[in-house]
C-alpha cells in the first residue's frame, strides 16, 4: 500500500517516539508497503528550525537526504496538480502545508499516516 507520511509521523518514527502509533509504525515497517514522505514535509521541518520551533539530533541534510533512505521512504514531488487541487479544496483546515499533503493524497489516490482528525474532513483515508 502506497501512504504519505504526515510531517510528524515522519519525525516521530526517525526518533522512535512513544507518540507513534502501533498502526503507523506497522504501516511504515511493513516490507509489502511504500510509504512516501512528501518533499512539503521537508519543507515544513526547514521552516520550523529556521524559526525555532523545531530542534533536531541530526542535521537538516541528514534528516532530509540520508535517513529516509534507511526505512526505505520513497519521495513524492509536488505536482501542479497537487496545487490545482489544493486551490479547489474547502477551508476545512487552515495549515497550508496539511492542505498540500490531503491533495497530493487525493491526487496519489493513498492514505496519509496521520494523528490528525482535522484532515478526516477532506475525505482522504487516514490512517493512525
Amino acid at each position: 500500500m502506497r501512504c504519505l507520511l504526515d510531517t510528524h509521523t515522519f519525525l516521530w518514527s526517525v526518533s522512535d517516539s512513544a507518540n507513534l502509533s502501533s498502526t503507523a509504525r506497522g504501516l511504515i515497517r511493513d516490507i509489502g508497503n511504500e510509504p512516501l514522505l512528501s518533499i512539503a514535509s521537508l519543507w515544513e521541518i526547514a521552516i520550523k528550525l529556521s524559526v525555532g520551533k523545531l530542534d533536531l539530533d541530526v542535521t537538516f541534510l541528514e534528516l532530509a537526504v540520508e535517513i529516509p533512505t534507511k526505512p526505505r521512504l520513497g519521495s513524492l514531488p509536488i505536482t501542479p496538480l497537487h496545487l490545482d487541487i489544493v486551490a479547489r479544496l474547502p477551508l476545512h483546515h487552515r495549515d497550508p502545508l496539511d492542505r498540500l499533503l490531503v491533495a497530493q493524497c487525493l491526487a496519489e489516490q493513498m492514505a496519509i499516516v496521520s494523528i490528525d482528525t482535522a484532515l478526516d474532513d477532506y475525505g482522504v483515508e487516514r490512517l493512525w
